[in-house]
C-alpha cells in the first residue's frame, strides 16, 4: 500500500545537482530551475515500502493558470498527468506529455523513492507546481521553473557548438557597438541575466503582456515557440505595452529619468521595473532596448547576441528605397519623412522556424526589435510582409514590433526629381550606402564581428539573392 506522505521533508528536489545537469545553477541552487527536453532526480520518502502497484498518481499543472483561478488542460499542454508504471490515460488530444521512471538506485523496501522525470522538449516555458496526487488526497510537492534548452537536440532552440552556447546563452558580459560607419566605438553591457530576481522579472514580462491578459490560457500553451515567446518579449521591453520595461526619448531633458547613456547594464533596469511595479523605466534608445530583451532572452534559454547597423534607414512607404526628392529649375526639395541614422541596435535569437519552412530553409538568428518607432495601423502583418516583400525570406530589415512598423536596414538610398506637374524622375540609386559594419561581439573574445555578408551583398544586393538563410521576424500576430 502506498502510505501516507511525511511532509515537509519527504521529497527532495537535489536542486543543486539537477541545476548544475542543466546549466542553470549559476541562476539559483535552492530553487529548481529545469530546461526542457532534459530529465531531472527527485526523491520521495514514504512512511511505508513502495509497492509499484499501488502507486502515487503525480501531475504537472501550469501554476500561472492555478493563480488565474482557471483549470489547465492536457489538450492546451499546460497539464501532464504520469504515473509509476505508466497506466495513466491522457486525453486524446494531450501534447507535450511528461514522463516518469523509478530510478533503479531506489530503496523502496525502504520507502525511499528515487524517481526521474522527463519534460518533453517541446513543453511550454514557465513556473509549474509539481503535485502528487492519491485517491482523494492533492499534496504540492514542488514548484519549478521550466527554460528553453539549447543543449537538447529536439527543442528548436538547440545551438550546436559548446562555445556559442557559451557566448550567447550564459555568458553574462558583452559589447554594444555605436557610433558612426567610420568611427565605431564599443561599450561594455553587463546583462547580469542570472542575477537575483531575474526568475520573478522575467516570469512577470511574461505574465504582464496584453497576450496573456486577452487570454491567458492560450497564452500559456504557446509558450512552447521561441519565436511566440520572442515576439512577446520583444512587445514587452518598450513602454508602449502596457507595463513594458523601458521608455524610449531620442533628445532631452530627461529631468525626470536618466538619459540612456546613463545605462551599461540590464539589470538595475529591470530590478527598478520590478520594484516600481512594472513602471516604464525612464529612458531609453534602441542599444538599451536590444540590450534589456538580450538579457531576458538568454536566461529564457533562447541564444541571443546583440547586433549593430551603421547607416540606418527608416522608409514609411514600404517600397524598399529612402527617397530623397529635389525640384526641377531651383524648385525647392519636397519633404521625405523617410530618414537615415547613423546606427541602429535590434538582437537577434537563434531557433528554427518550421512555421516557415519544413525543411530547415529559414532556421538559425532571426531578427528581432524591440525598439518602438511607428504605429503599424492595425494591419495583419503577414499580409503586409507578402505584399510589399514576396518572399517571406526577404526580411530586409523589416520588423514589426507589437504594433510598431519599423525600416531599419540597408534600402537603396534613391535621389528623385520632382516635375512642376508632381510626377518623379528617379535620377540616381546607391544600394550600398546603407547598412554597412553590421557588427555584434565575437565569439568567445572581446573583438568585433562584421556579419554583413549575412544581410547583403557587399556589392549591396538583398540576401534573398545569395540563398541566404537569415530570417526575418514578425514580432506580432
Amino acid at each position: 500500500m502506498f502510505g501516507k506522505l511525511v511532509l515537509p521533508n519527504c521529497f527532495t528536489l537535489h536542486c543543486e545537482l539537477n541545476n548544475t545537469d542543466h546549466h542553470t545553477n549559476q541562476i539559483s541552487v535552492d530553487q529548481l530551475i529545469l530546461r526542457r527536453g532534459q530529465s531531472f532526480k527527485v526523491t520521495l520518502t514514504l512512511t511505508k515500502s513502495f509497492n509499484v502497484k499501488f502507486s502515487a498518481l503525480f501531475s504537472v499543472c501550469a501554476v500561472w493558470l492555478l493563480s488565474l483561478g482557471k483549470t489547465p488542460l492536457e489538450e492546451e499542454w499546460t497539464m501532464s498527468r504520469f504515473s509509476i508504471p505508466d497506466n495513466v490515460e491522457p486525453s486524446t488530444s494531450a501534447k507535450g506529455a511528461w514522463k516518469m521512471e523509478l530510478d533503479k538506485s531506489s530503496l523502496t523496501s525502504k520507502g525511499i523513492t528515487k524517481l526521474i522525470i522527463f519534460p518533453p522538449a517541446n513543453a511550454p516555458i514557465g513556473e509549474y507546481t509539481l503535485q502528487v496526487k492519491y485517491k482523494d488526497e492533492e499534496i504540492l510537492l514542488a514548484n519549478l521553473v521550466l527554460l528553453f534548452n539549447p543543449w537538447c537536440l529536439d527543442d528548436w532552440v538547440f545551438l550546436p557548438d559548446e562555445e556559442e552556447r557559451q557566448e550567447y546563452v550564459l555568458n553574462e558580459e558583452g559589447i554594444v557597438y555605436r557610433g558612426s560607419v567610420d568611427y565605431i566605438s564599443s561599450m561594455y553591457w553587463d546583462f547580469g541575466q542570472f542575477e537575483d530576481s531575474m526568475v520573478n522579472i522575467c516570469m512577470k514580462i511574461l505574465d504582464l503582456s496584453h497576450k496573456h491578459v486577452e487570454d491567458p490560457a492560450d497564452d500559456v500553451s504557446n509558450r512552447y515557440d521561441p519565436m511566440y515567446v520572442s515576439r512577446i518579449v520583444s512587445a514587452m521591453i518598450n513602454s508602449e505595452d502596457e507595463h513594458g520595461v523601458v521608455k524610449g526619448r531620442w533628445g532631452g531633458p530627461y529631468f525626470d529619468g536618466y538619459s540612456p547613456g546613463h545605462w551599461n547594464g540590464s539589470y538595475p533596469i529591470l530590478k527598478q521595473w520590478l520594484k516600481t511595479y512594472y513602471r516604464p523605466v525612464k529612458y531609453g534608445q534602441c542599444w538599451v532596448f536590444a540590450s534589456v530583451m538580450c538579457s531576458v532572452m538568454r536566461f529564457l534559454g533562447i541564444p541571443c547576441r546583440v547586433v549593430t547597423n551603421f547607416v540606418s534607414a527608416h522608409d514609411n512607404n514600404g517600397n524598399l528605397t529612402i527617397d530623397a526628392y529635389y525640384g526641377e529649375w531651383g524648385l525647392g526639395p519636397r519633404r521625405s519623412h523617410e530618414s537615415v541614422w547613423n546606427f541602429h541596435v535590434w538582437v537577434e535569437g537563434w531557433m528554427k522556424r518550421p512555421d516557415l519552412s519544413n525543411e530547415g530553409k529559414f532556421d538559425g538568428w532571426q531578427v528581432l526589435d524591440p525598439t518602438p518607432q511607428e504605429m503599424s495601423g492595425g494591419k495583419d502583418p503577414l499580409v503586409d510582409i507578402y505584399e510589399y516583400m514576396f518572399l517571406p525570406a526577404l526580411k530586409a530589415f523589416f520588423y514589426l514590433v507589437a504594433d510598431v512598423v519599423f525600416l531599419g536596414g540597408f534600402f537603396y538610398l534613391c535621389l528623385c526629381q520632382v516635375r512642376p506637374d508632381g510626377s518623379l524622375v528617379k535620377i540616381n540609386s546607391d544600394p550600398k550606402r546603407v547598412g554597412q559594419n553590421i557588427s555584434t561581439k565575437s565569439v568567445g573574445t572581446q573583438k568585433r564581428q562584421d556579419i554583413t555578408s549575412t544581410y547583403k551583398h557587399r556589392e549591396g544586393g538583398f540576401p534573398w539573392q545569395t540563398g541566404n538563410t537569415l530570417s526575418f521576424s514578425l514580432e506580432i500576430d
